[in-house]
């Protein structure tokens, strides 16, 4: 009979995660059709030792468990299974553990030994009685499409999570997940050939996340606003098999679609979601928790992790690289405690097929001896994991909270909040590609983004909508592109575009090498289809042997004779990062906003989940052998990160209004003054001075050795270390700048800026730097450089008339300083006129003089040693003058020299003298200043670390012409 193979595999996961159910009960229920139970109990310990998450559940249940089996109908309609309600409650593990996590222990050995007994899904031929009528190939085609086509409802799923004074709830109304076919409509599909896909949805609606705090008796006094409300979004998965006899997907693709989200954060809320992202970073990395309780727990024995040698030093590594149970262990120890990847991976949809029942016994086999058993010679490989999440447009929205309570003395207060500044973004991307350990890439990418300023701020009432100010005005940061003008490049290959091969019938190609992946998906392509921001991180693992793929566990016959060397790997990490095209105006809309959530923010008073460990003391060790050194001559794993920025405007304007006395002690850890603000009556000020840079790129490169512990402790054992061995030893930093200039401009009645009158004309500079890694153990190197910085700048030139000067000092004297309530101190319009001239407007007459200062071939050199430090560098020219320039009118341009070397001075006397430039031939002449300080560090004994008296020795040598 149908009953006696589906419900065993029905029963199975009911009775392992829910409390006193008999499963008798149960049977006879499900043979009627239809089961419906009603308070039930979850297994809470069975949830935390598979999850393997440093989460203790203070509680579950589910008001109703509905499950429908359509006996008569089951190769046609799905299996559905509906829980009505489902609550649980969880808080962070404490440093020892609690009386539930004590008392649950005997319910969990018991639990585990009475899901022993159960019948095994996958082993469902044994398990059942043989039947005449049911062939065993229609019974393996019918459990397959029952498992595919199970769908499952939750409707009112509420989720929520409590530490210290935080309460976060997560609130779902529905969610549904079902099979589909190819135009991803609900249907009821089988995995056939040629084809071999399988397609499932899940919708999720309405749902509602909420932040709260509670008091010391552990109850919410003020609701704040939900964080987000009454969101939807859709999942669609994607799943591609090798072959019919396929036990797991060979491509998984899960991917999440948003049309869009907004989000809400107010100044109360603010602390406790930056304690939330602090949390999932601190897991993350495996700073806390992390399943170390239960390493050591009975039953673990299926769930080794594979692990790359040397890739336990470093967290970011290992869970970047995939580290954890390879698929085949998945599949064959069911009862084993694995944790909570391969909890999910059970509900990933399988085949079962004949040939995979015969060999279900074990992953070991009978050796040919028959003596001792031996691992199959080729396990499967890693599926091709890829995770997508989409966003239309979000929006995140800061508002600050005030307390109102009612006209009646004896009603209660209400707690009101105002909008203060919003940040909006469309078209963005989170795409995660993986195979097992040899390949992980994310890339992150964004369309558009743009902040605006809402309402008031601090009582300031500067964008009411009575005043009518223009949405250009409100907005203080843009960078990219509108989603309407990129178009859904955003979408480009996802389950979501109907041009993406799994749309079109055709099985997707993925590049799976760090060289294809890094001549693909370059920087330029990045922007291309984003516009605002990419990042690419790509994290791989080689080997300089062909005969494995790492990853997959390299066998060798137990018959033998000799086990072959591991092959070295090698690691990779790189982060790129590209920020394109940005516009930023710091007015006094914007910057008190921004310093008013900073002070938010850092009002709170929050232990760190992770605190520094102290440096580890240096261990004697013997020198490193031959095949070490030349292991690690031949490559050295580092984690190099790059940062471009491209076209940066940054506008400081003059302060239309100024209660910074009120934020930078908050900000500074200082508490605020006391008594009542008083506040200004905003009003917009046209014209209005600022003060503008540009950057046409710069450039940041960052490199450090992935292991740092393991690199030192080899390389300071040698006696003489390579010059490529002691590269490796240093954090490397590198800044390049180009193109930028300074100027003023003024931001007329229209919302324009004016032309800039330039300050500073355009140059670039550079600056290196590198570290030591660990310098405590090269203290007695004195030849070993522990700090290293290198600045240059070819050329710099400041200039400025007397109107511009002091238009300057009234702009820095509206940001330090204000009238008694914080409002526009105003400028001289005369003042302006000398500054700025509109288009078609004449100058006036006669022009200011120019002050004009330069330098040129700036180098600066500091680097530190166990000795001492040392400080040197060059200076090729300076020129200080005064310039008047010419007129129309025939007035030519005079020059005034101040400072000027080196320099010639035969022709002194002549006027065109300073207005020469240097000619080439020049270049080859001396430098006008070079200097060099030297200061010896004090040894341990007294004496300075040169073995001289113990007074300071400082060497200056210079030489001016």
């Amino acid at each position: 009979m149908l009953e006696s193979y589906v419900t065993p595999l029905l029963m199975t996961y009911v009775n392992k995660y829910i409390k006193n159910l008999k499963p008798s009960d149960l049977q006879l229920s499900l043979w009627g059709g239809d089961v419906v139970l009603s308070k039930l109990e979850l297994k809470l310990d069975v949830l935390e030792q598979e999850l393997k998450l440093p989460f203790t559940f203070l509680s579950g249940h589910i008001h109703e468990l509905r499950i429908h089996v359509p006996w008569t109908k089951l190769g046609s309609e799905a299996v559905v299974i509906t829980i009505n309600t489902m609550e649980c409650i969880l808080k962070l593990k404490d440093g020892a553990q609690d009386d539930h996590e004590s008392g649950s222990s005997s319910t969990s050995r018991s639990a585990s030994e009475s899901s022993k007994t159960l019948p095994k899904p996958r082993r469902l031929q044994q398990a059942a009685p043989s039947d005449p009528d049911l062939p065993p190939g229609y019974v393996q085609s019918l459990i397959r499409r029952v498992v595919n086509n199970v769908n499952i409802v939750v409707n009112n799923l509420i989720l929520k999570y409590v530490e210290d004074d935080i309460v976060l709830s997560v609130n779902i109304t529905s969610a549904e997940s079902y099979t589909v076919h190819e135009f991803w409509d609900r249907a009821f599909m089988d995995i056939t050939a040629p084809d071999l896909v399988l397609r499932k949805v899940i919708n999720f609606s309405d749902c509602t996340v909420c932040l709260d705090k509670r008091n010391g008796s552990g109850k919410i006094q003020f609701y704040q606003d939900p964080l987000l409300y009454k969101c939807s979004f859709r999942t669609r998965l994607h799943f591609t098999y090798q072959n019919i006899n396929s036990k797991i997907p060979a491509v998984i693709k899960i991917q999440t679609m948003v049309e869009s989200l907004k989000l809400s954060i107010t100044d109360q809320q603010l602390p406790m979601f930056i304690r939330i992202m602090e949390l999932v970073l601190s897991l993350y990395y495996g700073e806390i928790g992390g399943g170390k309780d239960g390493e050591a727990e009975e039953g673990s024995g299926h769930g080794e992790v594979i692990t790359t040698p040397g890739l336990e030093g470093d967290p970011e590594a290992q869970v970047m690289a995939g580290q954890y149970p390879s698929p085949e262990l998945y599949m064959q120890g069911e009862e084993g405690d694995q944790g909570w990847v391969s909890w999910a991976w059970s509900f990933v949809p399988a085949i079962v097929g004949a040939e995979d029942e015969e060999g279900e016994e074990g992953f070991y086999q009978q050796g040919e001896e028959g003596g001792r058993s031996s691992p199959q010679q080729n396990p499967p490989k890693d599926p091709v994991v890829s995770i997508g999440f989409y966003c239309t447009k979000a929006s995140v929205t800061f508002k600050l909270t005030e307390m109102q309570t009612e006209s009646s003395y004896y009603s209660p207060q209400k707690m009101k909040s105002r909008e203060g500044l919003c940040l909006v973004q469309e078209g963005i991307t989170m795409e995660v590609l993986m195979m097992g350990e040899p390949f992980f890439d994310c890339q992150i990418g964004i369309v558009g983004v743009r902040a605006l300023c809402l309402k008031g701020i601090m009582g300031v009432r500067d964008f009411e909508e009575n005043l009518n100010r223009r949405e250009e005005d409100a907005v203080f940061f843009s960078c990219g592109e509108s989603l309407s003008s990129k178009g859904m490049t955003y979408l480009t290959n996802s389950l979501f575009d109907y041009r993406s091969p799994e749309n079109n019938g055709v099985r997707a190609e993925f590049i799976l090498d760090a060289t294809n992946h890094k001549e693909t998906y370059t920087e330029i392509s990045g922007m291309q289809r984003f516009g605002a921001f990419y990042m690419d991180y790509l994290y791989t693992v080689e080997t300089s042997s062909t005969k494995v793929c790492v990853g997959q566990q390299d066998f060798t016959m137990a018959t033998g004779p000799k086990e072959e060397p591991v092959p070295p790997v090698q690691e990779t990490s790189v982060k790129r990062l590209v920020v394109g095209p940005l516009d930023l105006r710091l007015n006094s809309s914007a910057v008190h906003r921004l310093l008013k959530m900073l002070a938010c923010a850092m009002d709170h008073e929050y232990q760190p989940y992770y605190k520094p460990q102290p440096d580890p003391v240096e261990v004697p060790r013997a020198p490193a052998s031959q095949e070490e050194v030349s292991v690690l001559e031949e490559f050295i794993p580092t984690r190099l990160t790059c940062l471009t920025l491209q076209k940066v405007t940054v506008t400081l304007n003059m302060a239309e209004f100024n209660l910074l006395h009120t934020l930078i002690p908050v900000i500074m850890g200082q508490k605020a003054p006391p008594g009542p603000v008083s506040v200004p009556v905003f009003q917009a000020m046209r014209p209005l001075p600022a003060l503008r840079f540009q950057v046409d790129s710069v450039n940041v490169e960052h490199s450090v050795p992935m292991f740092a512990p393991e690199l030192i402790n080899t390389v300071s054992s040698l006696s003489q270390p390579s010059d490529n061995l002691l590269h490796h030893c240093y954090t490397h930093c590198y800044l390049k700048v180009f193109g930028v200039q300074a100027g003023l401009t003024c931001l007329d009645s229209t919302g324009g800026f004016l032309p800039l009158s330039p300050l500073i004309p355009s140059f670039s500079t550079a600056l290196y730097g590198k570290l030591l890694q660990m310098p405590q153990y090269w203290t007695k190197r004195s030849s070993v450089l522990m700090t290293e910085c290198i600045f240059e700048l070819p050329n710099f030139t400041v200039q400025a008339t007397r109107p511009q000067i002091l238009l300057l000092q009234a702009m820095l004297q509206s940001w330090t300083h204000s009238l008694g309530d914080g409002s526009y101190p105003g400028v001289n319009e005369a003042l302006l006129s000398h500054v700025y001239t509109a288009p078609g407007v004449k100058s006036p007459s006669p022009p200011p003089p120019t002050l004009e200062a330069s330098v040129q071939n700036v180098e600066l050199k500091f680097c530190s040693r166990a000795t001492g430090n040392c400080v040197g560098g060059t200076v090729g020219a300076v020129k200080v003058c005064a310039r008047t320039p010419g007129s129309p009118e025939g007035v030519k341009e005079k020059l005034v020299p101040l400072l000027q070397g080196p320099s010639d001075t035969k022709e002194l006397h002549q006027s065109r003298w300073l207005n020469e430039i240097r000619k080439p031939e020049s270049l080859l002449a001396p430098d006008l200043l070079t200097f060099s300080v030297q200061i010896p560090q004090h040894g341990v004994d007294g004496r300075n670390s040169s073995g001289k008296s113990d007074a300071s020795i400082a060497t200056i040598r210079q030489l001016v012409r």
